[in-house]
């Protein structure tokens, strides 16, 4: 029988587009602290095993996971290191604790985006090597085709994109921890500088600095140490076709598939109806309602409508990403999963701040690991 997950204590640090003030080894050493006391937990004591989530061309060195046990306090402990996408990591926690092996995890990702001189070169280093990269293309430009597609295909305008970027960076205002938060029009977003057609620069979100760790436990241990557990309902994740050449252009196929597979897990049969809220990848504009259509929030083709009449506001029918998202907060690289997890936590703990939705019980994050990938994630969170 599936045993119940939670998460019972969450440590982040601010979001920054630049922060030379701290290395990578102290953010996450800082997010691991705050982390642990949120939960009440020791480390050496309490947690039986770590999962870390990093790539490491992002850091410019090999094997860097070798740094992660050292800041987390998983020294001598098991650690699982994934080259992925951080809500990769809470699924892992998942299926780990529903073995019976381990009772309490941590999960750290993190972003050191500012480090990163080129990175439209490290994108590109991950395109195919024989029919793409030899192309010598700005790897961006498969955002601007997609979107192309699935603009024709769904009846979706570059306006109702507009708005969603106008909506998120308004957002992010309410969040102190946001990097990107400003007061636009949808008429500064579509005349704003044309980057990869249609997408303009406003479309596109920024990289931020963060690092993010949470602990998670199985019900008996999460009921004895956490008043207030949100409890991992249910995960899901995917990875679509990787080459450029048969991969379904208008469609977010990965997030279908992987939200298919976590309401399954969830018990959800509705999603519209039973999730309340969501937090879903924004890297650009298009991709927040290609991603809602994807996840069944709403019926094919009506994504833009639901922006454009309002009901995705923080005060609408349906609030999506009222963090800011990474339109907002900024893109976090591995880390951005987690932050979307994140939100989805501090919400159903009512602890957003001037951000707080009301009576809300069942959110939703899904993460999209970006271009030129074809891969995501979803979790359904609840506080009941």
């Amino acid at each position: 029988m599936q045993r119940r997950v939670a998460i019972i204590g969450v440590g982040y640090t601010p979001f920054r587009p630049i922060t030379p003030d701290m290395s990578f080894k102290e953010m996450m050493f800082e997010a691991a602290q705050k982390a642990y006391e949120d939960a009440g937990v020791c480390p050496r004591k309490d947690i039986d095993a770590f999962v870390t989530c990093e790539e490491d061309f992002t850091h410019g060195r090999s094997i860097f996971n070798i740094h992660t046990p050292d800041n987390i306090g998983a020294v001598m402990k098991r650690i699982h290191t994934l080259p992925a996408e951080s809500l990769y990591g809470l699924a892992d926690a998942f299926m780990l604790i529903n073995t019976g092996l381990v009772d309490v995890m941590a999960v750290e990702s993190h972003s050191k985006a500012s480090n990163m001189l080129t990175p439209d070169y490290l994108v590109a280093h991950a395109m195919d090597p024989v029919y793409n990269k030899p192309l010598g293309y700005n790897p961006y430009f498969i955002a601007g085709m997609e979107m192309n597609r699935y603009l024709h295909d769904s009846g979706v305008t570059r306006e109702q994109c507009a708005l969603v970027s106008v909506k998120n960076r308004a957002n992010a205002l309410l969040n102190p921890d946001a990097a990107y938060g400003d007061r636009i029009a949808m008429d500064d977003v579509l005349e704003s500088e044309t980057m990869f057609w249609p997408l303009n620069r406003l479309d596109m979100s920024s990289p931020a600095d963060g690092g993010i760790v949470m602990v998670v436990a199985c019900e008996e241990k999460a009921r004895d140490l956490c008043d207030k557990p949100v409890w991992v309902r249910g995960v899901g994740w995917c990875s679509d076709a990787p080459s450029l050449e048969t991969r379904e252009w208008g469609e977010a196929v990965y997030a279908r598939l992987a939200g298919e597979m976590a309401y399954r897990v969830a018990g959800v049969t509705n999603p519209r109806i039973e999730v309340d809220f969501a937090e879903v990848d924004d890297t650009f504009t298009y991709k927040e309602l290609q991603h809602l259509e994807a996840l069944k929030l709403c019926a094919p083709g009506q994504a833009g409508f639901m922006v454009e009449e309002g009901a995705t506001q923080r005060e609408g029918a349906f609030p999506v990403n009222v963090s800011g998202g990474s339109l907002g907060v900024g893109r976090l690289d591995e880390a951005t999963g987690l932050q979307k997890v994140l939100e989805v936590v501090l919400q159903l703990r009512g602890e957003a701040g001037p951000r707080q939705l009301e009576d809300v019980s069942v959110g939703l994050a899904q993460s999209w690991r970006g271009v030129p990938a074809n891969s995501g994630a979803v979790a359904i969170l609840s506080n009941e």
